[in-house]
């Protein structure tokens, strides 16, 4: 080959400044590697289990049952008002535990990172994940990193988190303890995450900001545990938002439930994005928002319990009123009309989290 002819061989996948953005050479296994977790990962989220070094955890035996989860997270953009995509990823595994009854104890965190993502991008989100663990009370004790081919400017990444948790309701919540009269309590007003991304991708700006409520779930659920009033089911309220959730859960025990539409909770911004975009804010999701199905005997102590922890807007928004129709979820205005809540074919908005 001549000093003429370009070479198109082998490349080594290191910037000249590997300190700015993420390379391929980060997720190679050698000195990058080291670097980025010795430097950016291991000083933000070590602890014993951590800084063991292994390829696993040896976990301590709780001497109760435990409950496990997993989750990906994807959003864009990575950053939202209320939270990113470090927030999402802890709030969303350690809620799902809530919703097992079990109060979240360990997190693994795997991070496949695009190349070109900003140094400064990762680290801020390190920062969130941190304050996030701290702020839910768990430890982060096992991960893996990722470096896949990125898109320029456009670099971003993906997170999954999987979870341990220790359950302490006896019996746990469950979908199969639904039981006829059961009201539905909801812990707080809806729509909100899923308009904040929307609003935030379009350029869109109200009078109001629309914050995310992407928020940890465990000091409200320790507190219904503490309580011991009878909750027969939790969900959170997640991708497809209230109505998918209530759909799922009436169709997989064959219960026919009534919600009341006005006392479901709205922000007025929230409302107000739904109506321009053409969205029904019931199918909209949420990330710090979730229903007890709780025995009618202590639906009103229940809902005291929630407003100590989350006050202003926890309210009853429905019952179990029998297996008349097998899994019918009807919506009740404030004129007394109704119409029936099915999923959505579709998704109203994507990569949401």
């Amino acid at each position: 080959m001549t000093s003429k002819e370009p070479y198109t061989g082998a490349v080594c996948p290191v910037e000249n400044d590997p300190q700015s953005r993420i390379t391929l050479g980060h997720g190679g296994g050698g000195r990058l590697t080291r670097d980025l977790i010795e430097t950016r990962i291991r000083p933000l989220l070590g602890n014993p289990f951590l800084n063991q070094e292994h390829d696993g955890a040896v976990l301590p035996n709780p001497g109760a049952p435990i409950a496990f989860t997993t989750d990906s997270y994807v959003v864009t953009p990575l950053f939202f008002p209320g939270g990113d995509i470090g927030t999402l990823a802890v709030y969303g595994t350690v809620n799902d535990l809530c919703m097992s009854g079990a109060i979240p104890k360990f997190l693994s965190l795997s991070l496949i990172l695009q190349e070109g993502l900003e140094i400064s991008t990762f680290e801020s989100i390190m920062q969130s994940i941190k304050l996030s663990a701290k702020l839910a009370n768990v430890q982060i004790v096992t991960g893996d990193t990722k470096v896949i081919e990125g898109q320029g400017d456009e670099a971003g990444m993906f997170i999954t988190t999987s979870g341990i948790g220790i359950t302490v309701f006896d019996p746990p919540p469950s979908p199969f303890r639904i039981a006829e009269g059961d009201l539905l309590v909801l812990n707080g007003d809806i729509g909100r995450h899923g308009t904040c991304i929307l609003a935030l991708r379009d350029g869109m700006e109200f009078e109001t900001e629309i914050r995310s409520d992407c928020a940890p779930l465990t000091d409200q659920v320790q507190a219904l545990y503490q309580s011991k009033y009878r909750i027969n089911c939790m969900r959170d309220l997640t991708r497809g938002g209230l109505s998918a959730a209530v759909v799922e859960l009436a169709r997989s025990g064959g219960w026919d439930i009534e919600l009341y539409e006005p006392e479901i909770p709205v922000l007025a911004a929230v409302q107000s994005a739904c109506d321009l975009f053409g969205l029904d804010p019931l199918a909209v999701a949420n990330e710090g928002r979730f229903i007890a199905f709780v025995d009618a005997r202590d639906g009103e102590r229940v809902s005291q319990v929630l407003a100590e922890q989350a006050p202003g807007a926890v309210r009853t928004i429905g019952r179990v009123i029998g297996p008349d129709k097998g899994g019918q979820v009807r919506l009740r205005n404030a004129y007394g009309g109704e119409r029936i809540l099915d999923l959505y074919s579709g998704e109203q908005l994507p990569r949401i989290c």
